[in-house]
């Protein structure tokens, strides 16, 4: 899509940043600063039962496909996890640095603290496609970061494993034909096989090899 001159200097004039900086406190006061700190990073195991919600396996019904093949778990069930693990309000984003947007996506770095402790940092990244998206992909990035730090405390970590990702798309995945009900273009996509193709595609069968021959072809 062609974006307008004034929507080509707005975007521009983004990409050094929302001007949305974390605010910077005082050498002397008692908070810390999540902007710098790295407080409290790697001084001990959480407790034995924020461990095993942490590192419970993640269930099979929890687990989407997107149309190319990649599994992955909403972000809301990280959420779930983690106040499982620590309960609400005893955990949190902050963010690092100020949002950078560039022509097509965003990015800014987060830290994930939990209980008072610094866990990891991770940057989140988001694509959009036109300005008046900025705002959700803003609100994707921090959902991105949340995933990418909740890998350190070990978070649906089946997900990054290769023979699992095999595994279970062989056993609860297909590949099918969709046809796009306006356009009409036609593709292959990935999705659960306890799943139904949803709008605006429909099942597509390409028609048998020699359909078209008519029936009074002579051999």
């Amino acid at each position: 899509m062609q974006l307008s001159t004034e929507e080509a200097v707005r975007t521009d004039d983004l990409t050094s940043g929302l001007d949305d900086k974390p605010i910077v406190l005082d050498e002397n006061a008692r908070q810390v600063d999540w902007a710098r700190s790295f407080h409290g990073l790697s001084t001990e195991a959480f407790s034995k039962e924020a461990a095993e919600a942490l590192l419970a396996p993640i269930g099979l019904d929890d687990i989407e496909v997107k149309p190319d093949g990649i599994v992955y778990l909403p972000e809301i069930k990280y959420r779930r996890i983690l106040n499982k693990a620590f309960g609400p309000g005893a955990w949190g984003l902050a963010p690092r640095g100020e949002t950078i947007v560039t022509a097509k996506a965003v990015t800014r770095e987060y830290a994930l603290v939990a209980l008072g402790r610094l866990v990891s940092v991770s940057r989140g990244e988001q694509d959009y496609f036109s300005p008046e998206g900025i705002p959700t992909a803003v609100e994707g990035c921090k959902s991105n970061a949340l995933m990418r730090c909740c890998k350190d405390l070990g978070v649906a970590s089946e997900l990054w494993d290769p023979r699992f990702i095999r595994k279970f798309i062989a056993e609860h995945a297909k590949e099918v034909w969709v046809e796009h009900q306006q356009t009409q273009k036609r593709r292959k996509i990935w999705m659960r096989k306890d799943d139904q193709v949803k709008y605006p595609f429909k099942i597509y069968t390409p028609p048998a090899q020699g359909s078209g021959r008519s029936n009074n072809s002579k051999y």
